[in-house]
């Protein structure tokens, strides 16, 4: 199976999951970028192959249920997404 028809399936499979499962799925198998702060919140980054994910935990705290999920695809949308975050906030 080619590599592009395999990242479409993961990328449709990990959209039906429920937020928890997403965001338990990202722990096993993505690789944590690091965290950046918005409204005093902190948001952790996640890579799985070409996707980004941010996702905002309860408390802060990522052994606390997600609260919420924003998925990019590609380093040239994740790079635009936080140029635009950082220009919004000045």
């Amino acid at each position: 199976m080619q590599t592009g028809k395999r990242f479409m399936i993961l990328r449709f499979i990990f959209r039906q999951m429920s937020l928890q499962k997403q965001a338990n799925y990202l722990k096993k198998k993505g690789i944590m970028l690091g965290t950046r702060l918005k409204n005093g919140r902190r948001i952790h980054i996640y890579m799985l192959r070409d996707l980004f994910i941010e996702v905002l935990y309860k408390n802060d705290n990522v052994n606390e249920e997600a609260e919420h999920l924003n998925m990019l695809r590609g380093l040239n949308n994740l790079n635009d997404y936080l140029e635009r975050e950082f220009k919004a906030s000045f």
